[in-house]
Protein backbone atom coordinates (compact mmCIF):
# COMPACT_ATOMS: atom_id res chain seq x y z
CA UNK A 1 0.00 0.00 0.00
CA UNK A 2 1.32 3.41 -0.94
CA UNK A 3 0.94 6.18 1.63
CA UNK A 4 1.07 9.79 0.57
CA UNK A 5 3.80 12.01 2.13
CA UNK A 6 1.28 14.50 3.48
CA UNK A 7 -0.56 11.94 5.65
CA UNK A 8 0.43 13.47 8.96
CA UNK A 9 -1.08 15.72 11.63
CA UNK A 10 -4.66 16.89 11.63
CA UNK A 11 -7.98 15.81 13.02
CA UNK A 12 -11.58 15.12 12.32
CA UNK A 13 -12.69 17.34 15.14
CA UNK A 14 -10.42 18.31 18.00
CA UNK A 15 -12.09 20.76 20.33
CA UNK A 16 -15.69 19.66 19.73
CA UNK A 17 -17.59 18.40 22.76
CA UNK A 18 -18.64 14.80 22.32
CA UNK A 19 -21.59 13.07 23.97
CA UNK A 20 -20.63 9.84 25.76
CA UNK A 21 -22.89 7.71 23.59
CA UNK A 22 -22.55 9.58 20.36
CA UNK A 23 -19.32 10.39 18.59
CA UNK A 24 -18.55 12.35 15.43
CA UNK A 25 -17.24 10.07 12.88
CA UNK A 26 -16.90 12.28 13.13
CA UNK A 27 2.49 5.51 -12.55
CA UNK A 28 1.18 2.55 -13.16
CA UNK A 29 4.06 0.40 -11.98
CA UNK A 30 4.74 -1.39 -15.26
CA UNK A 31 8.05 -0.67 -17.02
CA UNK A 32 9.10 -1.90 -20.42
CA UNK A 33 11.93 -4.42 -20.36
CA UNK A 34 15.03 -3.65 -22.38
CA UNK A 35 16.15 -6.34 -24.78
CA UNK A 36 19.70 -7.44 -24.09
CA UNK A 37 22.20 -9.69 -25.79
CA UNK A 38 21.21 -13.34 -25.89
CA UNK A 39 23.88 -14.24 -23.38
CA UNK A 40 22.78 -11.53 -20.93
CA UNK A 41 20.07 -12.36 -18.36
CA UNK A 42 16.93 -10.26 -18.65
CA UNK A 43 14.57 -9.04 -15.93
CA UNK A 44 10.80 -9.15 -16.16
CA UNK A 45 8.79 -6.10 -15.19
CA UNK A 46 6.22 -6.57 -12.43
CA UNK A 47 2.73 -6.99 -13.88
CA UNK A 48 0.28 -4.15 -13.50
CA UNK A 49 -2.37 -4.78 -10.84
CA UNK A 50 -5.79 -6.00 -11.95
CA UNK A 51 -7.37 -3.49 -9.58
CA UNK A 52 -6.04 -0.28 -8.11
CA UNK A 53 -8.04 1.01 -5.14
CA UNK A 54 -7.69 4.71 -4.29
CA UNK A 55 -8.94 5.76 -0.83
CA UNK A 56 -9.62 9.49 -0.45
CA UNK A 57 -10.48 10.23 3.16
CA UNK A 58 -9.76 12.18 6.32
CA UNK A 59 -8.10 11.26 9.64
CA UNK A 60 -10.35 8.21 10.06
CA UNK A 61 -8.53 6.68 7.11
CA UNK A 62 -5.16 8.45 7.48
CA UNK A 63 -4.12 6.65 10.70
CA UNK A 64 -4.25 9.78 12.84
CA UNK A 65 -2.62 9.02 16.20
CA UNK A 66 -1.92 5.39 15.23
CA UNK A 67 1.11 3.28 14.38
CA UNK A 68 1.70 3.18 10.65
CA UNK A 69 0.06 0.12 9.19
CA UNK A 70 -2.57 -0.31 11.93
CA UNK A 71 -5.46 1.66 10.42
CA UNK A 72 -8.39 0.10 8.59
CA UNK A 73 -7.02 0.92 5.12
CA UNK A 74 -3.72 -0.83 5.86
CA UNK A 75 -5.58 -3.77 7.37
CA UNK A 76 -7.75 -3.97 4.26
CA UNK A 77 -4.64 -3.94 2.09
CA UNK A 78 -3.17 -6.86 4.05
CA UNK A 79 -6.37 -8.86 3.77
CA UNK A 80 -6.78 -8.11 0.07
CA UNK A 81 -3.28 -9.42 -0.62
CA UNK A 82 -4.44 -12.76 0.77
CA UNK A 83 -8.03 -12.90 -0.49
CA UNK A 84 -7.99 -10.87 -3.70
CA UNK A 85 -4.48 -10.94 -5.21
CA UNK A 86 -3.81 -8.40 -7.90
CA UNK A 87 -5.31 -5.52 -5.90
CA UNK A 88 -3.14 -2.50 -5.15
CA UNK A 89 -4.24 -0.01 -2.47
CA UNK A 90 -3.28 3.67 -2.54
CA UNK A 91 -4.19 5.60 0.60
CA UNK A 92 -4.54 9.27 -0.31
CA UNK A 93 -6.26 10.29 2.93
CA UNK A 94 -5.35 13.51 4.75
CA UNK A 95 -6.19 14.27 8.37
CA UNK A 96 -8.53 17.24 8.64
CA UNK A 97 -9.66 17.06 5.01
CA UNK A 98 -13.13 18.15 3.91
CA UNK A 99 -15.18 17.29 0.84
CA UNK A 100 -13.99 20.57 -0.70
CA UNK A 101 -10.38 19.57 -0.14
CA UNK A 102 -10.96 16.12 -1.55
CA UNK A 103 -12.71 17.54 -4.58
CA UNK A 104 -9.87 19.98 -5.27
CA UNK A 105 -7.18 17.28 -5.29
CA UNK A 106 -9.05 14.37 -6.83
CA UNK A 107 -8.25 15.17 -10.48
CA UNK A 108 -4.51 15.03 -9.80
CA UNK A 109 -4.88 11.77 -7.86
CA UNK A 110 -6.86 10.18 -10.68
CA UNK A 111 -4.27 11.25 -13.23
CA UNK A 112 -1.36 10.02 -11.08
CA UNK A 113 -2.72 6.66 -9.93
CA UNK A 114 -5.30 5.74 -12.61
CA UNK A 115 -7.46 3.75 -10.17
CA UNK A 116 -10.08 1.21 -11.15
CA UNK A 117 -11.94 1.80 -7.87
CA UNK A 118 -12.26 4.90 -5.66
CA UNK A 119 -13.44 4.99 -2.04
CA UNK A 120 -14.57 8.42 -0.79
CA UNK A 121 -14.51 8.73 3.02
CA UNK A 122 -15.16 12.43 3.59
CA UNK A 123 -17.80 14.61 5.19
CA UNK A 124 -17.15 14.41 8.93
CA UNK A 125 -15.07 17.58 8.98
CA UNK A 126 -17.72 19.39 6.94
CA UNK A 127 -20.19 18.71 9.74
CA UNK A 128 -17.74 19.76 12.45
CA UNK A 129 -17.30 23.10 10.69
CA UNK A 130 -21.02 23.53 10.23
CA UNK A 131 -20.71 23.72 6.47
CA UNK A 132 -23.91 23.76 4.40
CA UNK A 133 -25.23 20.31 3.65
CA UNK A 134 -25.86 21.24 0.04
CA UNK A 135 -22.17 22.01 -0.39
CA UNK A 136 -21.17 18.65 1.09
CA UNK A 137 -23.69 16.87 -1.14
CA UNK A 138 -22.49 18.73 -4.24
CA UNK A 139 -18.83 18.00 -3.50
CA UNK A 140 -19.45 14.27 -2.99
CA UNK A 141 -21.48 14.07 -6.18
CA UNK A 142 -18.78 15.94 -8.13
CA UNK A 143 -16.08 13.59 -6.82
CA UNK A 144 -18.12 10.54 -7.78
CA UNK A 145 -18.66 11.97 -11.25
CA UNK A 146 -14.95 12.75 -11.67
CA UNK A 147 -13.96 9.24 -10.68
CA UNK A 148 -16.52 7.64 -13.00
CA UNK A 149 -15.41 9.86 -15.87
CA UNK A 150 -11.87 8.57 -15.29
CA UNK A 151 -13.12 4.99 -15.62
CA UNK A 152 -13.32 4.07 -11.94
CA UNK A 153 -16.10 2.56 -9.85
CA UNK A 154 -17.08 4.55 -6.75
CA UNK A 155 -17.88 3.69 -3.14
CA UNK A 156 -19.09 6.23 -0.56
CA UNK A 157 -18.55 5.82 3.17
CA UNK A 158 -21.18 7.52 5.29
CA UNK A 159 -20.82 9.43 8.53
CA UNK A 160 -23.10 10.47 11.37
CA UNK A 161 -23.09 13.37 13.82
CA UNK A 162 -24.31 13.41 17.45
CA UNK A 163 -27.80 14.65 18.32
CA UNK A 164 -26.53 17.90 19.83
CA UNK A 165 -26.29 19.21 16.25
CA UNK A 166 -30.08 19.25 16.21
CA UNK A 167 -32.44 16.59 14.90
CA UNK A 168 -32.84 18.20 11.49
CA UNK A 169 -29.15 18.57 10.72
CA UNK A 170 -28.37 15.13 12.17
CA UNK A 171 -31.04 13.45 10.05
CA UNK A 172 -30.23 15.35 6.85
CA UNK A 173 -26.48 14.83 7.17
CA UNK A 174 -26.90 11.09 7.58
CA UNK A 175 -29.29 10.97 4.62
CA UNK A 176 -27.09 12.78 2.11
CA UNK A 177 -24.68 9.83 1.70
CA UNK A 178 -27.32 7.34 0.48
CA UNK A 179 -28.84 10.10 -1.63
CA UNK A 180 -25.56 10.74 -3.45
CA UNK A 181 -24.79 7.02 -3.71
CA UNK A 182 -28.16 6.38 -5.36
CA UNK A 183 -27.84 9.38 -7.66
CA UNK A 184 -24.35 8.38 -8.80
CA UNK A 185 -24.87 4.59 -8.80
CA UNK A 186 -22.12 4.19 -6.21
CA UNK A 187 -21.63 1.49 -3.59
CA UNK A 188 -22.41 2.63 -0.05
CA UNK A 189 -21.31 1.86 3.50
CA UNK A 190 -23.87 3.79 5.59
CA UNK A 191 -21.77 4.36 8.75
CA UNK A 192 -18.05 3.73 9.11
CA UNK A 193 -18.09 3.73 12.92
CA UNK A 194 -21.01 1.38 13.49
CA UNK A 195 -20.31 -0.74 16.57
CA UNK A 196 -17.64 1.72 17.67
CA UNK A 197 -19.21 5.15 18.23
CA UNK A 198 -22.55 3.59 19.21
CA UNK A 199 -21.09 0.83 21.38
CA UNK A 200 -22.48 0.49 24.91
CA UNK A 201 -19.05 1.57 26.18
CA UNK A 202 -17.65 3.71 23.35
CA UNK A 203 -14.89 5.23 25.48
CA UNK A 204 -12.76 2.10 25.11
CA UNK A 205 -12.64 2.48 21.33
CA UNK A 206 -11.35 6.06 21.20
CA UNK A 207 -8.11 7.87 21.75
CA UNK A 208 -7.71 10.40 24.56
CA UNK A 209 -9.33 13.12 22.43
CA UNK A 210 -12.55 11.04 22.47
CA UNK A 211 -12.96 11.63 18.75
CA UNK A 212 -10.44 9.49 16.86
CA UNK A 213 -10.74 5.69 17.06
CA UNK A 214 -7.84 3.93 18.74
CA UNK A 215 -5.87 1.05 17.26
CA UNK A 216 -8.14 -1.58 18.79
CA UNK A 217 -11.14 -0.07 16.99
CA UNK A 218 -9.75 -0.38 13.47
CA UNK A 219 -10.30 -4.13 13.05
CA UNK A 220 -13.93 -3.43 13.95
CA UNK A 221 -14.03 -0.65 11.38
CA UNK A 222 -12.62 -3.00 8.75
CA UNK A 223 -15.32 -5.52 9.71
CA UNK A 224 -17.87 -2.85 8.75
CA UNK A 225 -16.14 -2.05 5.46
CA UNK A 226 -15.24 -5.54 4.27
CA UNK A 227 -18.71 -6.94 3.40
CA UNK A 228 -19.25 -3.98 1.06
CA UNK A 229 -15.67 -3.58 -0.16
CA UNK A 230 -14.88 -7.14 -1.26
CA UNK A 231 -17.86 -7.84 -3.54
CA UNK A 232 -17.57 -4.33 -4.97
CA UNK A 233 -13.92 -4.91 -5.85
CA UNK A 234 -14.74 -8.24 -7.44
CA UNK A 235 -17.00 -6.48 -9.91
CA UNK A 236 -14.88 -5.31 -12.85
CA UNK A 237 -14.26 -1.59 -13.09
CA UNK A 238 -14.70 0.28 -16.34
CA UNK A 239 -11.02 -0.42 -17.05
CA UNK A 240 -10.99 -4.08 -16.07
Amino acid sequence: MRLQPWQRAGCVGVGVSVDRRHFILLGLAGAAGMACAASTPTTTAAPSPKRRLLVVGDSLSAEYGLRRGSGWVALADQRLKAELPGTEVVNASISGDTTSGGRSRLAALLAQHRPTHVVIELGGNDALRGLPLEMTRANLAAMAQQAKAAGAKVMLIGMQVPPNYGPGYTRDFQALFPQVAKQESAALLPFLLAGVADDADPMRWFQADRIHPNEAAHPRILANVWPVLLPWLKQPGAKG
